[in-house]
C-alpha cells in the first residue's frame, strides 16, 4: 500500500535512516520502536508528506488517505468541541458539492454520444458510490461514540475548545483523526494524554475499526494489544519482525546470539586458516594447499554482529538538603472553576522521605492539586509547606515551553547560575546530550530529548521536594527504568503524578486516589492499594467512579449482561414535560431502537468472546501439550472480552439516557 524506497536522512553531515526500505501493508498495526532521538518521530513526519527526506521515496497511491498525528500542536481554540470535531466530516461536504456542480453540468450538456459526456456520468456514478458509502453511518452517533470513548462526557461537546487543557485539545485533534477513518494511521505517542479508559477504548478502535496503523509508543501494554508487526530503527538501520512487542524482544535477543556463535565461529574459522597460511608459506611441498586456502580466506563472506547501541541515560538526583519533619501538610484544600467543584475537604500529611502517587481518572484534580501546591491557582483551604522546603517541579507541559531556536547548551547555560556552569557539558553528556549533540537546536529534538533536557532543570539545584507529573511521557521505555531508579535513590521526598502501574510499582509507598470530588489516602504501595481496592487494574479504578449511568450499566465479571428492554416508558404527561410532535416522538423511537439493537449486539459480542475463552480453557485443562501461542491466544481472548465488555457499557449507558429520556 505505501512503499518506503531507499529512504536516507542525515543531520549534519550524520545519518539518522541509511537506506531503509519497508512496505506497510492492509492491516498492518505496526509499532516503530527506538531509544529516544532514533528517528521514531521523523519516519512518521516522512510518510505523512511533512517532512522530506535527504534521498529515497515513499510511495503513496493516489487514492490512499494518511492521517497523522503529532506528539505536539497548535490547535485552533474558537469553536465548541462538536464544531471542531465535525471537521472530520468536511471530505463529505466537498464530495456532495462536487456532485451538486456535476449534475448541474449535465443538465446544461446536449453532446450525449461524446466521450467527454460518458466521462463525467462516470464520475457522477463512483461520487455517488463514494458518498453513498461514507454517509451510510449515522455521523452523530459516531462522533458521539468517538468523544465519550475518549473520556469526554455529553456536556462537553458545546464547550469552547479553549477552556480544555492542551492534553484534552489532543484527545479533540484524535477523535477528529480516527472519524475521518484514513487508509493510514499515523499515531506519535497517542496515548501521553489519555487515561487509562481512554486508552482501553482507543485499543479496541485501532484493534477493531481502524484499517492500516504505524505507531510510536512507549506504552508496551499498548504496543503489545494492538500491533502485529515490529520495526525496530537503532543506528540508521531497521529490523523488521511480523511479531508484536514482546515476541520481538526475545526474537531480538534470539537474533544476537545467533550471530554472535556464527560470528565467533567464523573468527576461529579465520584464525586457523591464517595461522595455516603462515605456517607454511614458505614450505614448496605446501605451495598448493597455502595458495587454497588463501583463495577460500578471500572468498568468505565477514559476519557482522548487529551493533548494539549502549548509550544509556546516566540520571542522579543531588542529595536532598534536611528540610522539616513534614513537607506538606493539607487542611480541607479545595478547588472549583465556577460552579464546577473539582475536589474538596482534601486533608492529609506527606511526610519527610515519604514517596507517594496521585492516581485516578483525567480531570478529577491531581494536576490541580499540585499547582495549588505551587501557589500557581487560587484555593480554599489550607496548603501548609514545610520548614526549609526547596520543591523542585516537572509540569506535565515542561517540555513544550522550551525555547525552539535556543541550543541544547544554550537552553541550560541561561538557567546555570555559580559553579554549576562549569560542570553543563558534563551533565549534558550524562543525558546523553554530548557531543555534537548539544548544538543541536531544542526544535529538533524529539519528545523524549525535549523531556530529558526539560529533566536537568531539576538538577541544576538541590531540591528536597521532587514534584512530578507525567515525568515518563515520551520516555523509552530503558528511560523510564533509569528514572524510576534514580528517583528510588533519592533521599528527599516525591509526589509522582502518573497512570504508568509498572512505573510505579516499587517505587511509592502510599497512593492518593482521586475520584467523586474527594481525595482519598491509601496506605501500601500500587498492587496493595489495588488489592484492597479489589480491582486488577487503574483502569477498573477509573471505571468505579460512582454515576447513575455507569452504575446502571455495570455487571459482574464473566457475566453476560442484558439490556432492560422490559420496562414501559412513562408518558411526556406523567412527568409533566412537553408533549412531542409526532415526527419528533418518531425519531426518538427510531433512536431509541438503535440503541437497544447496539446493546444486543454488544450482548452478542460479550457472550462469544466467553465462549471462546471457555472452549480454550476446557481444551487446556484437557492434559493436551500447551504450547506459548495457546497462552498467549488465552490472554489475546481475555483483553477482547474486556474491550467488549466496554463497548457494551457504552451502549448501555447511551441506551439507558435515550430511554430516561423518553420518560
Amino acid at each position: 500500500m505505501i512503499s518506503i524506497q531507499n529512504l536516507s536522512v542525515e543531520f549534519s553531515a550524520k545519518a539518522l535512516f541509511d537506506n531503509i526500505n519497508y512496505v506497510i501493508n492492509p492491516r498492518d498495526r505496526i509499532a516503530l520502536v527506538g531509544k529516544n532521538g532514533a528517528g521514531k518521530s521523523t519516519m512518521l513526519k516522512i510518510i505523512a508528506g511533512i517532512q522530506s527526506p535527504t534521498s529515497g521515496i515513499v510511495a503513496v497511491p493516489k487514492d490512499i488517505t494518511v492521517g497523522y498525528l503529532p506528539q505536539h500542536m497548535q490547535v485552533n481554540d474558537t469553536l465548541t468541541v462538536e464544531q471542531e470535531v465535525r471537521k472530520a466530516f468536511a471530505h463529505i461536504d466537498a464530495m456532495q458539492a462536487d456532485l451538486d456542480r456535476y449534475a448541474a453540468e449535465l443538465s446544461e450538456r446536449t453532446d450525449y454520444e461524446s466521450v467527454a459526456y460518458q466521462e463525467l456520468i462516470d464520475r457522477m456514478t463512483t461520487l455517488t458510490e463514494r458518498l453513498t458509502y461514507e454517509t451510510s453511518e449515522n455521523h452523530d452517533a459516531e462522533m458521539e461514540r468517538t468523544l465519550i470513548g475518549l473520556g469526554f462526557r455529553r456536556s462537553d461537546f458545546t464547550r469552547p475548545t479553549c477552556e480544555f487543557s492542551g492534553g484534552w485539545r489532543m484527545r479533540i485533534e484524535l477523535a477528529k483523526l480516527l472519524l475521518g477513518h484514513p487508509d493510514v494511521l499515523l499515531l506519535d505517542e497517542p496515548t501521553n494524554h489519555l487515561d487509562i479508559e481512554s486508552i482501553q477504548w482507543l485499543e479496541s478502535f485501532l484493534i477493531n475499526r481502524a484499517k492500516a496503523v504505524v505507531l510510536v509508543s512507549h506504552d508496551r501494554a499498548f504496543i503489545d494489544n494492538v500491533t502485529n508487526r515490529t520495526i525496530e530503527i537503532s543506528l540508521g538501520k531497521i529490523y523488521d519482525y511480523a511479531v508484536n512487542y514482546s515476541k520481538f524482544v526475545e526474537l531480538r535477543k534470539e537474533r544476537i546470539e545467533q550471530q554472535m556463535r556464527a560470528y565467533l565461529n567464523q573468527q576461529k574459522q579465520i584464525q586457523d586458516t591464517e595461522e595455516f597460511i603462515e605456517r607454511f608459506r614458505y614450505k614448496a611441498t605446501k605451495s598448493v594447499q597455502v595458495q587454497s586456502r588463501i583463495k577460500q580466506l578471500n572468498k568468505i563472506e565477514r559476519i557482522e554482529v548487529d551493533e548494539v547501541d549502549k548509550s544509556r541515560l546516566n540520571l542522579r538526583f543531588p542529595p536532598a538538603p534536611r528540610s522539616g519533619d513534614y513537607p506538606m501538610i493539607a487542611d480541607n484544600v479545595g478547588k472549583a472553576y465556577g460552579s464546577h467543584q473539582v475536589f474538596d475537604h482534601a486533608t492529609f500529611t506527606i511526610k519527610r522521605g515519604e514517596k507517594v502517587a496521585f492516581v485516578g481518572k483525567n480531570g478529577e484534580g491531581k494536576s490541580t492539586l499540585v499547582k495549588c501546591i505551587m501557589r500557581e491557582i487560587p484555593y480554599t483551604g489550607e496548603l501548609k509547606i514545610g520548614h526549609n522546603v526547596q520543591i523542585g517541579y516537572f509540569a506535565q507541559n515542561q517540555a513544550s515551553l522550551l525555547d525552539g531556536e535556543l541550543t541544547v547548551f544554550d537552553t541550560i547555560d541561561r538557567v546555570a547560575v555559580g559553579d554549576i556552569r562549569t560542570k553543563i557539558r558534563d551533565i549534558l553528556g550524562a543525558f546523553m546530550f554530548g557531543g555534537e549533540a548539544s548544538d543541536k537546536k531544542v526544535k529538533v529534538l524529539s519528545g523524549g530529548e525535549r523531556t530529558r533536557l526539560a529533566m536537568i532543570r531539576l538538577l541544576l539545584q538541590p531540591v528536597n521536594l521532587l514534584i512530578l507529573d507525567e515525568p515518563t511521557n515520551h520516555l523509552d521505555m530503558s528511560s523510564k527504568d533509569v528514572l524510576k531508579q534514580a528517583i528510588k535513590d533519592f533521599d528527599g521526598t516525591v509526589i509522582v503524578v502518573s497512570h504508568d502501574r509498572e512505573f510505579l510499582d516499587g517505587l511509592v509507598e502510599k497512593v492518593y486516589e482521586f475520584g467523586d470530588g474527594k481525595v482519598r489516602e491509601c496506605l501500601g504501595g500500587i498492587y496493595e492499594f489495588l488489592e484492597k481496592k479489589k480491582i486488577d487494574s487503574l483502569s477498573q479504578l477509573e471505571l468505579s467512579k460512582p454515576s447513575a449511568a455507569v452504575s446502571s450499566a455495570s455487571v459482574k465479571p464473566r457475566e453476560t449482561p442484558k439490556a432492560d428492554t422490559a420496562k414501559p416508558s412513562a408518558s411526556p404527561s406523567d412527568t409533566g414535560a412537553p408533549r412531542l410532535s409526532y415526527a419528533e416522538q418518531r425519531e426518538r423511537d427510531k433512536a431509541l431502537r438503535r440503541a437497544r439493537k447496539k446493546v444486543e449486539e454488544a450482548e452478542k459480542d460479550v457472550a462469544q468472546r466467553e465462549q471462546d475463552i471457555k472452549d480454550l480453557e476446557a481444551r487446556m485443562s484437557s492434559g493436551e501439550p500447551l504450547t506459548q501461542e495457546d497462552y498467549a491466544l488465552h490472554a489475546s481472548l481475555t483483553k477482547q472480552l474486556e474491550n467488549a465488555m466496554s463497548l457494551w457499557e457504552l451502549a448501555s449507558m447511551e441506551y439507558d439516557e435515550l430511554q430516561a429520556a423518553s420518560r
